[in-house]
């Protein structure tokens, strides 16, 4: 038998990276598919409050205490008109959606969603029309939902019952604007002068909010990175953040390449903190611009499916991946990217939430379940809240198709001064062998290991299903600490959660 693979980690409470900002566990609900309509809005379920969302599908996401969702798109937004969706439902239009070519009844708009969200413990990130619209949209939308009363547009909403205004704080200055599939597409010049000019007539109706300036759809456009370059340009002083958006399959069936594509999105990050830092060297700023990985997720099962599906219907199952435990593994590592940028990527939103690409599927008047990505996200969002540590780490590494010096463990670590705990996450991408770790944690006396969570299963294909869940998480992992040194055998092919306390 093979010796099993080594790795090291000192972790040090002196070697910070930042704060993690709890917004990075943020998700996505987009007016596609059964997101909304058969998702969380269903009023004919069993479960349904008195507005017709369902309670099943609101338990889950208070289980994974989504702190941020963006709304109500997507490729979706740049074609929103979003008064059609506010005021006495029997009287809204039904439009034909053409982002994704169905038919939007409008049961569910702005205020709807946003009871909805305070009702499941999250904030909303607004995104605006800069699509087919522009400034005038976007202003009113403001205007609507935060200015308290006494003008138009927040009196209007006072007519609809409420009276409070929302104070929704982040709003996205369009989406994916660089995409020739988007309705209204813009070069990156008619982009920037758009955002700027919009997100100054939003700010001096609510000087509070913090906007999103649109970056690149993913790495792999061929106007990236000119695109960030071109359009920070214009919206650098008055946006807060730059969008970043990626999505992972494995077409190929390569399991080991298809495991190290975290390293393309930690290149893709690093690439857009360059060019944000060059704009701000070239314009003299004294402001660092943050970034918002506002759509990340694996999405690749679903694509033919979608191909099939007649258009002009309403809440079709589209973008229905069922995803598998390989899956599982990379959403893994794809949150400890996260952590180890947690001094620039502050907002993330994993997309989508539910039956969309989504860890949440359910079935129309039936029941709710977990998919397998919804286990890291969940153990991520739990526990991964405090302090991102830098680790120093020594680990043996593969080549793939297209990564080199691939590491086989693949960690970040998050120490939470309030509570005394510290968490090591950790994912072993050898398919074969166990991977023997040890961790350096002298810095952290008087602790001790509290669980050892592991997410494993022999079958890299295997799904969960509204008949059973095959991969699920259990306790049994073997972390041992002794002398400040832990040490664990990661399983192969493994998504690991150590957690220690304070013994008090």
């Amino acid at each position: 038998m093979a010796a099993a693979v080594k790795a090291k980690m000192i972790v040090d409470k002196s070697f910070r990276i930042a704060e993690v900002d709890k917004r990075i566990y943020g998700s996505f609900v987009e007016h596609l598919g059964r997101a909304v309509y058969g998702g969380i809005y269903e009023p004919t379920h069993s479960t349904s409050d008195e507005s017709g969302f369902r309670n099943d599908v609101k338990e889950l996401v208070k289980e994974l205490d989504v702190p941020i969702i963006r709304y109500p798109g997507g490729n979706f937004v740049s074609g929103y008109n979003w008064e059609d969706g506010v005021g006495p439902v029997a009287s809204r239009p039904r439009q034909l959606e053409l982002a994704w070519r169905t038919v939007e009844p409008n049961e569910v708009g702005t205020n709807e969603f946003f009871k909805w969200a305070k009702d499941v413990g999250s904030e909303v990130m607004m995104a605006v029309n800069l699509g087919t619209r522009g400034i005038d949209a976007a202003r009113n939308l403001v205007e609507y939902c935060n200015h308290p009363g006494g003008s138009y547009w927040s009196d209007l909403r006072r007519s609809h019952g409420i009276e409070q205004p929302h104070k929704i704080k982040t709003w996205c200055l369009g989406n994916e604007m660089d995409g020739p599939w988007q309705i209204g597409h813009k070069t990156a010049e008619e982009y920037g002068r758009l955002a700027v000019e919009s997100a100054k007539a939003m700010r001096l109706i609510d000087p509070d909010i913090e906007l999103v300036s649109c970056g690149s759809s993913s790495s792999t456009m061929p106007t990236f990175p000119e695109w960030e370059a071109t359009t920070l340009d214009h919206t650098y002083e008055v946006a807060d953040y730059i969008s970043l958006h990626q999505y992972y399959g494995n077409h190929d069936n390569d399991t080991a390449n298809y495991l190290a594509r975290s390293m393309d999105m930690d290149h893709f990050i690093h690439t857009v903190i360059s060019t944000c830092d060059y704009i701000k060297a070239k314009k003299r700023s004294k402001k660092k611009m943050m970034l918002s990985f506002d759509e990340w997720n694996v999405w690749y099962h679903s694509n033919d499916a979608d191909k099939k599906i007649d258009p002009w219907s309403v809440a079709p199952p589209q973008l229905e991946d069922i995803y598998n435990f390989e899956d599982a593994l990379l959403v893994g590592s794809m949150l400890i990217t996260f952590l180890r940028h947690a001094d620039r990527v502050k907002m993330a939103c994993l997309a989508q939430l539910v039956n969309v690409i989504a860890p949440i599927m359910t079935e129309n008047n039936g029941k709710a379940w977990k998919q397998t990505i919804f286990y890291p996200y969940l153990h991520a969002s739990r526990y991964g809240r405090g302090v991102s540590l830098m680790p120093v780490v020594d680990s043996e590494k593969y080549d793939s198709k297209d990564f080199t010096d691939i590491p086989y463990l693949d960690s970040a670590v998050v120490y939470d001064e309030e509570g005394d705990a510290l968490t090591v996450f950790a994912v072993n991408r050898h398919l074969s062998e166990s991977l023997e770790l040890t961790v350096d944690v002298r810095s952290f006396e008087g602790y001790r290991i509290v669980e050892h969570t592991v997410l494993e299963h022999d079958d890299l294909k295997a799904t969960n299903s509204p008949a059973g869940e095959k991969v699920t998480p259990h306790n049994g992992g073997n972390a041992k600490l002794e002398d400040g040194i832990v040490k664990a055998h990661l399983g192969k092919a493994s998504w690991n959660v150590i957690r220690l306390a304070k013994s008090h």
